[in-house]
């Protein structure tokens, strides 16, 4: 089964909380990590590496903390897992050091290949803006998102 990291599940958490809040100039680890009840240090050094890579604004002082360092439309959910994980790949097929051993007499590298680029494709569609949006706290509806994550799988659909 395909699963997020918690490092990558708490960088989305993260974006979605500062999207929602762009009326602050901005906000802590601990504030954003209190918000969800999540380890105050392992989001703290998610949220660095976030900033390294510029998708947030670092502020020092007393009333420091992160904002958003560019329109949460902007950012995809793609986008944030590889930053945060890395690559990504559903099979060992495809890794960053190459092709497996099995490559010339694998029969299933590229179907699982496609799957793979599906994937990517889906993930880098939906944006940070799509999960507030997606919010029923917010009052809006999670169609959009939903819409998004919809799989053709042959003659049935299958939403995931």
């Amino acid at each position: 089964m395909l699963r997020l990291t918690k490092k990558a599940d708490y960088g989305l958490m993260a974006l979605k909380y500062l999207a929602e809040h762009p009326e602050e100039a901005s906000l802590s680890a601990r504030d954003i990590a209190s918000a969800y009840h999540i380890p105050p240090q392992l989001l703290a050094k998610i949220l660095q590496l976030l900033a390294r890579q510029g998708l947030l604004q670092s502020h020092a002082g007393m009333n420091g903390g992160y904002s958003l360092n560019c329109d949460p439309h902007d950012i995809s959910v793609f986008e944030v897992i590889r930053i945060v994980d890395g690559p990504l790949f559903i099979t060992s097929c495809i890794t960053d050091a190459g092709p497996c051993d099995l490559t010339s007499s694998c029969t299933i590298k590229e179907p699982l290949a496609r799957v793979n680029d599906s994937i990517s494709d889906l993930l880098k569609k939906i944006r940070i803006s799509d999960l507030v949006e997606a919010d029923p706290a917010y009052g809006r509806s999670k169609s959009q998102v939903q819409e998004l994550v919809t799989i053709q799988l042959g003659p049935q659909t299958q939403q995931v």
